[in-house]
């Protein structure tokens, strides 16, 4: 009877642990990426906008998501931060 109880519990853990990483490699794509597009607008000249800002912001959040292992908020900061970069880097 016991060996029923444990088997759920079991399979929940599992799934959970499979659910937390889901979104971890597109987490670490995403960051890279938009680590170097944001380097790439700080070289052009466009550190300065209000963009660059919102970009830079998302990022140091996102990987602050990516170190508690929140991987899905990381992958959507991380693709909200790349837009804000597009947005910078012509000029808006």
């Amino acid at each position: 009877m016991k060996a029923w109880i444990s088997l759920p519990l079991i399979a929940l853990v599992i799934a959970g642990c499979a659910g937390k990483t889901a979104y971890r490699d597109s987490c670490a794509d995403q960051l890279d990426a938009a680590w170097k597009e944001l380097d790439l607008a700080k070289a052009e000249g466009f550190s300065g906008t209000v963009s660059y800002s919102k970009a830079l912001s998302l990022l140091t959040a996102a990987k602050t998501q990516q170190q508690f292992e929140a991987f899905e908020g990381c992958s959507n900061k991380a693709e909200k931060a790349r837009f804000y970069i597009r947005e910078s880097r012509a000029g808006r």
